[in-house]
C-alpha cells in the first residue's frame, strides 16, 4: 500500500509518486533559492549590535504550496512551482553548507508539503543551530505533532479570522480554525520564548500582514491571540503589503494599505499591553525586499 499525502489540511489523497495534488508537490523535494536572509524580524536574522551581529538566517525557499493567496509576494515559486529539485542528502547538505557560512539559524520556508522529507534530511544532518519553521499557518495539529522533536522555532502566520477572506483570497475556506489549532499546538511544543544575546533559540513569532481594507480582521486576530495565548506572545505585525500577483483582480485588494489601517491595528495591541511586538514603517512596503528567485545562488551547491 502506498503513502498517500495527507500532511496538510487539504487533504487530497495524492500519490506524489505519480500525480500531485492541490500543492503541485511531488515526492521530490523542490528548492527555488537558498540564501543569508537579513530582511526576517531581528530575533532571527539578528541585528548589528553589541549583543548580536547580523549573520542572517540560513533560508531555504521551497517550491509550491498548500495555499494560493492572490497577493503573494513569492507567486513564481508558490503557485509557478519554480525551483529545483534535489534528494534528501542534498538538503542535508544544504543545512550543513548554512551552517557553516554562520547562519543564526536553519529558516525552512513554506515547509509543510515536504515535512516527511525534512524530516529524513534532519535525521541525516541535524544542525547545531535552530530549526525554524516559517509557514503559512496552514496546518494539521497531527503535522505539528510530527515535528515536534525537530523544530525549535515557528515563524507562523495568522492571516485571517474570516473564513469568507481565506476563501477569497487563499481557497482556504478551513484556514481559519486550522490555524486556530495548529497555533495552539506549535504552543504546546515551544511554550517558552528561549534568547540568547538578542537570539531566539525556541519559541513562537506569529507573524500577521495587514491587508488593506480590512483592519478589523486583523483586530480580530489580535484579540484571539490576547484570549489564546496570552500578551506576552510575540507577535510581528507587517505593513509591507504590496499589490502584487493576482491582487489587481480585487479593487479592494490593489493599493498598499493607509497608515492610519496599520496604526488602528498597532493601538490596539498596545491597549491589550502587547509588550512583544515588532512593527514595520511603510518604507518596507516595496517589491525590493522581495528574494529575487531569478538571481543565481552560487554560494550554495544543491
Amino acid at each position: 500500500m502506498k503513502n498517500l499525502c495527507n500532511i496538510c489540511p487539504r487533504n487530497c489523497n495524492a500519490d506524489r509518486e505519480n500525480s500531485v495534488g492541490f500543492c503541485k508537490g511531488t515526492n521530490k523535494v523542490k528548492i527555488s533559492k537558498v540564501m543569508l536572509h537579513y530582511y526576517e524580524e531581528p530575533p532571527i536574522s539578528g541585528e548589528d549590535t553589541n549583543a548580536t551581529k547580523a549573520n542572517g538566517s540560513g533560508a531555504i525557499f521551497f517550491s509550491n504550496c498548500t495555499l494560493k493567496c492572490c497577493y503573494c509576494q513569492n507567486a513564481e515559486i508558490s503557485a509557478g512551482g519554480k525551483g529545483k529539485e534535489v534528494d534528501t542528502k542534498s538538503l542535508a547538505n544544504l543545512f550543513k553548507q548554512l551552517e557553516e557560512k554562520g547562519a543564526n539559524n536553519i529558516n525552512l520556508v513554506t515547509p509543510t508539503h515536504y515535512t516527511h522529507e525534512i524530516i529524513e534530511a534532519l535525521e541525516i544532518y541535524r544542525p547545531n543551530i535552530p530549526i525554524v519553521w516559517n509557514t503559512s499557518g496552514y496546518e494539521k495539529p497531527e503535522t505539528i505533532k510530527l515535528i515536534k522533536d525537530y523544530v525549535d522555532i515557528y515563524l507562523t502566520d495568522f492571516k485571517y479570522f474570516d473564513k469568507e477572506l481565506s476563501k477569497k483570497y487563499s481557497l482556504a475556506e478551513n484556514y481559519p480554525e486550522t490555524c486556530k489549532s495548529a497555533t495552539l499546538e506549535m504552543r504546546k511544543n515551544q511554550p517558552e520564548d528561549i534568547f540568547e544575546n538578542g537570539l531566539m533559540k525556541k519559541g513562537m513569532i506569529i507573524r500577521h500582514l495587514v491587508l488593506p481594507t480590512h483592519s478589523g480582521d486583523s483586530i480580530k486576530i489580535m484579540d484571539w491571540i490576547n484570549e489564546n495565548l496570552g500578551n506576552k506572545t510575540y507577535v510581528s505585525l507587517m505593513s509591507q503589503y504590496v499589490p502584487m500577483a493576482r491582487a489587481t483582480e480585487f479593487e479592494e485588494l490593489n493599493q498598499k494599505i493607509k497608515p492610519l489601517e496599520y496604526k488602528r491595528v498597532v493601538n490596539h495591541l498596545i491597549q491589550l499591553e502587547f509588550n512583544n511586538v515588532f512593527t514595520q514603517g511603510f518604507e518596507s512596503a516595496e517589491t525590493i525586499y522581495t528574494p529575487d528567485f531569478n538571481e543565481e545562488t552560487d554560494d550554495f551547491d544543491f
